[in-house]
């Protein structure tokens, strides 16, 4: 669905979009002609979760000032980049990529951005594998099948027609977890 963005500038963002209450469309063109930001406010803890899928592709672009890999126009990715930084400067901020692997973590924590304090990262050498534990999440609604809930039958073994019981997405919307 098309967004004409009628509600003008959004903190330091022109153009915007208030899509719920407190729930804001960001035109944050770059990465792609409409590439956008969702910005949540929790006004009950004073902060915003900042929601994007191609800005950057890991927390450390962000913190390193780096674009994203791939973009349609390197000026307005720049601009984009630019926004990002400053209204995490200026407002208490979690960082949600939906392409880095702090995403889930900096919710959980509710991490908010520090540009001038960058999170410890594993160096590449470093990093553990974890063994795979039977458990599958639905990438849709997050439901987890684990097999202990379910007499031990593994997610593999479910028939191909199996639904997601929460939201009836098949089993191809689960992802090992």
């Amino acid at each position: 669905m098309p967004v004409s963005f009628t509600d003008g500038a959004y903190k330091n963002f022109p153009e915007s979009q208030e899509i719920a209450d407190g729930v804001w469309f960001i035109r944050a063109e770059g990465h792609t002609k409409g590439n956008s930001i969702v910005i949540v406010e929790d006004a009950s803890e004073g902060i915003y979760y900042m929601i994007h899928g191609d800005i950057t592709y890991v927390d450390e672009a962000l913190y390193a000032n780096k674009l994203s890999v791939v973009f349609e126009d390197l000026e307005a990715a720049r601009t984009t980049m630019d926004r990002v930084r400053e209204f995490v400067t200026n407002n208490p901020t979690v960082y949600l990529s939906t392409h880095t692997p702090q995403g889930p973590e900096n919710l959980a924590a509710r991490r908010i951005v520090d540009l001038n304090n960058p999170p410890e990262t594993i160096p590449v050498g470093e990093i553990t594998f974890k063994t795979r534990t039977g458990k599958y999440v639905c990438s849709v609604c997050g439901y987890v099948y684990d097999p202990a809930e379910h007499d031990g039958v593994a997610f593999e073994d479910l028939p191909d027609d199996w639904k997601c019981p929460r939201c009836k997405r098949p089993k191809t919307a689960f992802n090992a977890a």
